[in-house]
């Protein structure tokens, strides 16, 4: 987005936080604990299975780690559905900045992931090359347990709000000229249980699983929770609106990414998210009444909403208003070559 010669003057004068702080804040708090059972539930229904096609969200595309090599994937995923055929959709391309896709692809296949599509199921972008790369991936496997039969069964998996019932429904308006078959939400949590099959393809007859969003049963990095959190993963309130928003704005100044400046109508980049939530809040009219106690009784003053201001601010960067965003990309560019 472009800004004004005044904002990126301001911009370019400004002292951005060279850190985000981290310490004190419980991460296992944030990610429930139920999901040992829905994991356990989807390890009992591969033997059904021929492939597994894991969605995850493209702006936390890379973590320059060899045990998780995607910010959030949980690594259980490997451990228990490993010996299946397996093809990594990384869906939201449309809210990713992917100027250094090719590097994205050269690292996840240098830790193993040799099957990745970009997606963005909501304009069915990239949706057609699906099939075909399952096809080929089931074609070149050994089926087990399922020679005698015919039709393909997909597991569709990945971690909670990445578009795995998107994708579901998608294939299904490509292949089948038919609509919705599952829920889809912007919250963690609409699928809920591994459901019965659906039907997304003709020619081949393939059905997929869809199933409920599975976290790693512990984040390790704090930075790791914030930008799944970020992207939706967790409910909002859980790790509070505010913080959310602080490391939202830290990101986008630290990546020279000032569209929050165009878009709420700033003066010019601002570090200090107290500043810009005011301000968001004053322009939205989102204000609240507050009693305050003086010495001759109580007063109702109007303050602006920090909360509702900082919703916004998140719906702006989930729905893409700000521009795109790689989330990893100073893992991406700490990286090796």
């Amino acid at each position: 987005m472009r800004l004004t010669p005044r904002a990126l003057c301001n911009a370019a004068r400004a002292a951005w936080r060279e850190s985000f702080p981290l310490g004190g804040r419980d991460v296992a708090r944030w990610f429930p604990g139920h999901m040992a059972k829905g994991l356990k539930k989807m390890q009992s229904s591969l033997k059904l299975v021929d492939c597994i096609i894991e969605v995850h969200d493209a702006r936390i595309s890379f973590a320059g780690c060899d045990a998780i090599p995607l910010s959030g994937r949980n690594p259980l995923f490997k451990e228990t559905l490993g010996i299946k055929p397996h093809l990594l959709v990384l869906n939201k391309m449309d809210l990713a900045d992917l100027k250094d896709q090719q590097k994205i692809i050269q690292h996840l296949e240098g830790q193993g992931l040799q099957n990745v599509i970009f997606t963005n199921c909501v304009k069915d972008k990239n949706i057609k090359q699906v099939i075909p790369a399952v096809t080929e991936l089931v074609r070149s496997s050994y089926r087990y347990h399922r020679g005698e039969n015919v039709e393909l069964c997909i597991m569709v998996i990945g971690v909670p709000n990445v578009g795995k019932s998107s994708l579901i429904n998608s294939l299904r308006r490509q292949h089948l000229r038919k609509g919705k078959a599952t829920r889809v939400g912007g919250e963690p949590g609409v699928t809920r249980a591994v459901m019965s099959r659906i039907q997304v393809c003709e020619r081949p007859l393939m059905f997929l699983l869809d199933t409920p969003g599975v976290l790693a049963p512990r984040i390790e990095s704090v930075e790791t929770g914030l930008k799944l959190a970020l992207c939706g993963t967790v409910r909002d309130h859980l790790v509070g609106e505010e913080t959310l928003a602080d490391y939202l704005l830290y990101t986008l100044n630290r990546h020279q990414l000032f569209g929050y400046v165009q878009h709420y109508g700033l003066g010019g980049a601002c570090d200090d998210v107290g500043s810009v939530l005011k301000h968001v809040a004053v322009r939205l009219g989102k204000t609240q009444k507050v009693k305050v106690l003086t010495g001759t009784g109580n007063v109702n003053v109007i303050q602006p909403n920090y909360t509702a201001a900082a919703h916004d601010f998140l719906r702006a960067f989930r729905s893409g208003l700000l521009g795109p965003v790689m989330l990893d990309r100073d893992v991406l560019q700490s990286a090796p070559p």
